[in-house]
């Protein structure tokens, strides 16, 4: 069958719709934090590796300088990281957490395997979320290839 634009047929509209709603499944564990969705990304990039350049996050997030700055500089003022400039090359600016960040990952720890429980069902297992996360990244790879070139 081909493709026609009934929504049903289009690929972008469930992937938006269960990001969506898997957002708002975690905003109940965030707002206890005191973060917003984008704010959580930013930290986990953090949280699996500290002091890091701008750049860094930028890339891991596949967002723009533009969009990540300001949840850096509002993470700072929550007093989770520190921005300085680079002592090798003062364009760069570093990122890092501070014992306040570090410690909110203790708090967040249990949200992976809260989520994992939210998604589950009779007809979605854990092996099933695994591929999906897979196959996702894979399409995230393609993509992300093809508007590099």
């Amino acid at each position: 069958m081909e493709p026609t634009l009934k929504l049903a047929d289009q690929i972008c509209f469930p992937v938006y719709a269960a990001s969506r709603l898997i957002i708002r499944k975690y905003t109940p564990y965030l707002d206890e934090l005191g973060l917003s969705y984008p704010q959580y990304l930013v930290m986990l990039v953090l949280w699996e590796e500290d002091q890091v350049p701008v750049s860094f996050i930028v890339q891991k997030l596949l967002l723009n300088t533009n969009t990540v700055t300001p949840l850096l500089q509002r993470l700072e003022a929550m007093g989770m990281l520190t921005r300085k400039k680079s002592q090798q090359d003062e364009r760069k600016v570093i990122v890092s957490l501070t014992a306040k960040g570090r410690k909110l990952k203790e708090q967040a720890a249990s949200i992976p395997s809260e989520m994992a429980a939210c998604l589950l069902s009779k007809e979605i297992t854990a092996a099933d979320l695994g591929m999906l996360v897979n196959k996702l990244n894979q399409l995230i790879a393609t993509l992300n290839e093809e508007e590099a070139s």
